[in-house]
């Protein structure tokens, strides 16, 4: 018997890399997005689907990525994304339930800027607007599966690696080759990663068994290390770096310039703080067991 899966956000980073991955002999795999290449070409954010198929999994994956709204439009645009997307979604799922659902979540919902091995347990106290959508949306994810007696898994994610990346690590790739990227304080903070590549290889393990999980290469690379790999695989030989002080004192002018400047206080904080995760759920209960970023990245896809 062929595994069918239903899977959201397929143009997205991370659901392209599940597609890849997914896409096997044993696996059907339907895909949902706005695009007109999709199985089910919907926007999810505005209207209710109307599946007339019967899926095994349903991998959430669509949803509007981790930014900075300028906007009362782009805060709005959370809910209606990461919200009331999911639950459109949901309704569309309701004459035809699933066996699983797995949600792609982000550690974003601990609402933290510091901390280390964090833990699932952990008071989810985000108060930007990403971190709320995702609040939100978990909670009508799991009292949907709940009430209809479906397998749940809520995947926490923390910045997700791969080959051409968006987002932070996509703009430290830019930097880096072409000169003006630069550690700050030596590099020290670590912060939690994770690649795309895993996280498809071990997402059907973890629908099988359900539950509440942040994913990370155990590692926790620091910026500094980060860096460095970046440079060698760009054969690059020197990240600069720039002095606390200095950094600080940009980040109070960045704050009075506004969002054109390169660096404010709070991006100082960000980048100058370690904030990791705790895996151990998901090691001892579907055996996640991932390559350590700094060994397996790769830019190209034949590097």
């Amino acid at each position: 018997m062929k595994t069918t899966i239903l899977l959201t956000g397929h143009n997205g980073y991370l659901g392209k890399e599940l597609l890849r991955n997914l896409n096997t002999n044993n696996i059907i795999i339907k895909t949902c997005s706005r695009s007109n290449h999709s199985d089910f070409s919907i926007d999810l954010s505005n209207k209710i689907p109307n599946f007339n198929y019967k899926f095994d999994v349903v991998i959430h994956s669509a949803g509007k990525a981790h930014s900075i709204p300028k906007y009362k439009d782009e805060v709005d645009s959370f809910y209606y994304v990461n919200v009331q997307g999911t639950r459109n979604l949901l309704n569309g799922l309701s004459s035809n339930i699933p066996k699983q659902f797995v949600f792609i979540s982000s550690v974003s919902v601990y609402g933290l800027i510091e901390g280390e091995n964090i833990k699932e347990i952990c008071p989810l106290i985000a108060n930007d607007p990403y971190g709320k959508s995702k609040i939100e949306a978990e909670g009508i994810v799991k009292m949907w599966c709940d009430k209809n007696n479906v397998v749940c898994t809520i995947l926490r994610l923390p910045l997700v690696i791969g080959i051409n990346p968006p987002g932070n690590f996509g703009a430290m790739i830019r930097g880096i080759k072409k000169g003006y990227y630069f550690n700050i304080g030596g590099g020290r903070a670590k912060k939690s990663v994770v690649l795309a590549s895993d996280i498809a290889k071990y997402i059907l393990k973890a629908a099988e068994v359900g539950g509440i999980y942040n994913l990370t290469d155990g590692i926790h690379p620091s910026f500094y290390e980060l860096s460095k790999c970046i440079s060698h695989h760009l054969d690059k030989s020197f990240v600069p770096n720039m002095p606390l002080f200095i950094a600080k004192i940009l980040a109070i002018i960045g704050d009075i310039i506004g969002n054109n400047f390169p660096i404010n206080t709070y991006k100082f904080s960000k980048i100058t703080s370690t904030l990791t995760f705790d895996d151990t759920n998901a090691r001892i209960i579907f055996g996640w067991n991932p390559n350590p970023v700094l060994e397996s990245f790769k830019l190209h896809e034949d590097a």
